[in-house]
């Protein structure tokens, strides 16, 4: 992110290009993907088992709590999609691999960073909870950024080296020197402030010969950021005879450039002397390369204040695509994901990696038909927005890209969009139709009939929604332990609000702070070097795939079913320690009975989902694999006739198994659904 070496550069001089701050009483404007990713990697969170997103929340919740604490005023902006222009494409598919990379690491033992999949939409979720303002930019949110602390005169909170470039009047606090752990007090007052370090563009020009400042974005794009990547500036590189060293290569580039271009007067003086240094043919492309990357650095025409004061910001690319008025203000809100404009403007999207199992398909595939039926929604509209093409012929639906693990490599895939009736769906009217044709629309998706949830509480109808579609999928291998695990950790919310609930005391809270407590103690301990059981961990990949996709389209139809708790909702190293102790010896029966709420809760939540599961996920696992092929035919047999009795099937019922009369129960349902359909 950003300009390579730069970072690691400024710091080694960090006498002469930084200030201390004593950060109390100010606004701040906050770069939202910078900090969710250092709150994440610099937490000693568990990165594993696929998110545990309730500690993920309590750290971010304690670090606007230390700025709250000192009257510090925090406006987050988080990066929208892609550039339409596409010119970072290069760089976002590397950074693609290298997090493949570091997800194959984690999975054997190893060490590195991969975001858990749902890690924004937790932090949008607490800043939502805590109050906290934020808005969301159409695209890259730097410049916006960057615009809006200038408006303000305050300081912006990043890890992006790029605001070393920016003109900043109140300059750019980098997160690894923002000290919101370590709070102090004001000396002979009761006020905190946060030790912090501010970066002086003037101090840093200073050093080099009282440097010009609108040289550095000049600078920025011949050492390389994240929208250059010219193999003709290397030619410049070695033609200028900068000094180099093969020992710290990069940062001696960064002086070096920096020394060289501290002799010229203006930007356009020491652009020509670049292009002096390269071959005539070609010239040309390469000086409008580099002077549309430096305009990367100028202000934004967008001014992100007035969403503060009125709600909405005018984005003139966003208006110029001509897209729905309700898209562009549930965008700005963070309502939409960026997946959403990326998937509506460049027909193109990226699928993230997870610490998943590299020698299966990847996790993603088992939500392809959701995001086909996204893909329909956007460009079901009577009018396709302006510069969009429609890259399909009449007779086929149209296309889209995504960008996805192939192995240990990236693919892109073509995925085409799932045809849907026009007056039914049309994007532009998506917010008029009736509550009860978006559920309709969200479920026809999900595969689910609305009647199955209807004894499921509000904040977790989706949820179930999504694990019955998950089990449907001939993608997904999930065991009998899999689906206990999911839904005692949905557990969790429900537990916590019997816990905490105000007023007299509950007879029902005392057993629900025991299962509480016991389920906190089951997390599975991190284990350095220690091996993931690769197929447990794909499969609750494979789960939250289909709960990003299912939270995206009900995102899109304007949330027919409320969002459920995500803070709450999966935690990895619970699940997987559950499935650990569920396969071992521990028995559901047996954790719940210390709270009849939570029992009753947990057969809710079992029975929606145990009639869209097939028929072997009941299997008693001590069964040989002879028995179990018999077993097989024997139902597929009774499915066949229509006709099944409990005797029949009391033979699925062990008194040693987990679950004993909910399997039987489970199957009976299973083949009235067959019969019924």
């Amino acid at each position: 992110m950003g300009i390579r070496g730069l970072m690691s550069f400024v710091e080694d001089y960090s006498n002469e290009f930084f200030t201390d701050l004593k950060l109390r009483d100010t606004k701040i404007i906050i770069d939202g993907y910078s900090l969710f990713h250092r709150l994440c990697f610099n937490s000693n969170l568990e990165l594993r088992y696929g998110g545990d997103y309730d500690s993920f929340a309590d750290v971010v919740q304690r670090f606007f709590e230390s700025l709250f604490a000192c009257h510090i005023c925090p406006y987050v902006v988080l990066d929208g999609g892609c550039d339409i222009s596409d010119k970072k494409l290069t760089t976002l598919k590397d950074r693609a691999r290298e997090k493949i990379q570091a997800a194959h690491s984690l999975s054997v033992g190893g060490g590195g960073n991969v975001c858990p999949l749902l890690i924004r939409e937790v932090f949008i979720q607490v800043l939502i909870r805590l109050k906290v303002c934020f808005v969301q930019s159409f695209s890259e949110a730097d410049r916006d950024i960057m615009t809006l602390a200038n408006h303000w005169n305050c300081p912006v909170l990043s890890s992006d080296s790029d605001f070393c470039i920016f003109d900043l009047r109140s300059g750019f606090c980098p997160l690894n020197s923002f000290q919101w752990r370590n709070l102090n007090t004001v000396k002979n007052t009761q006020d905190y402030y946060i030790p912090a370090k501010c970066f002086s563009l003037n101090a840093f020009c200073r050093y080099f010969s009282n440097m010009n400042k609108t040289l550095l974005p000049l600078f920025a794009v011949l050492c390389g950021n994240d929208h250059v990547n010219l193999p003709i500036i290397e030619t410049f590189i070695s033609k200028a005879r900068l000094p180099l060293s093969s020992k710290r290569r990069r940062y001696h580039r960064v002086l070096g450039l920096l020394n060289w271009l501290s002799h010229f007067d203006d930007p356009a003086e020491a652009l020509e002397n670049v292009l002096k240094h390269l071959p005539r043919k070609g010239r040309e492309d390469v000086k409008e390369h580099l002077c549309t990357s430096m305009e990367e650095y100028q202000p934004s025409q967008v001014k992100l204040q007035d969403f503060f004061y009125y709600g909405t910001y005018v984005c003139p690319d966003a208006l110029n695509l001509g897209l729905p008025e309700w898209v562009l203000v549930a965008l700005a809100k963070g309502q939409l994901p960026p997946f959403i404009s990326d998937a509506l403007v460049l027909q193109r999207t990226f699928l993230h990696t997870q610490v998943e199992n590299m020698q299966r398909p990847n996790a993603h595939r088992i939500a392809q038909p959701i995001r086909q039926f996204i893909y329909g929604l956007l460009l079901n509209t009577s009018s396709h927005p302006e510069g969009i093409s429609q890259n399909a012929a009449p007779s086929q639906p149209p296309a889209f890209n995504e960008v996805e693990r192939i192995d240990k490599n990236i693919k892109t895939s073509v995925v085409y969009a799932k045809q849907l009736l026009k007056n039914h769906s049309d994007l532009s009217k998506l917010t008029e139709l009736p509550l009860s044709r978006r559920r309709m629309l969200l479920l026809e998706a999900l595969k689910v009939k609305q009647v199955v949830l209807e004894a499921i509480p509000t904040l977790l109808k989706l949820p179930i929604a999504v694990t019955c579609y998950w089990l449907q999928s001939t993608e997904a291998k999930a065991k009998l332990h899999h689906l206990q695990a999911l839904l005692l950790g949905m557990l969790m919310e429900p537990l916590h609000a019997i816990i905490n609930c105000p007023g007299e005391e509950d007879p029902q809270a005392g057993g629900a702070k025991v299962l509480y407590e016991e389920l906190q103690r089951v997390k599975a301990p991190m284990q350095p070097g220690a091996r993931l059981d690769l197929d447990t961990a794909h499969v609750f990949c494979q789960w939250q795939c289909c709960l990003q996709m299912g939270l995206y389209l009900n995102q899109l139809l304007c949330t027919p079913l409320p969002e459920p708790d995500l803070t709450q909702l999966y935690n990895g190293s619970l699940v997987h320690g559950l499935c650990q102790q569920l396969l071992a010896s521990t028995s559901t029966e047996s954790l719940l009975s210390m709270c009849p709420e939570a029992k009753q809760l947990y057969e809710h939540l079992f029975n929606a989902t145990k009639s869209y599961a097939p028929a072997e996920l009941f299997v008693p696992k001590t069964q040989s694999n002879s028995k179990k092929r018999r077993q097989k035919k024997k139902v597929a047999s009774q499915s066949k006739n229509k006709v099944v009795t409990t005797s029949d099937s009391r033979h699925w019922y062990d008194r040693s198994n987990r679950f004993g009369l909910l399997m039987v129960e489970s199957l009976e349902e299973h083949l009235e659904t067959s019969e019924l359909e």
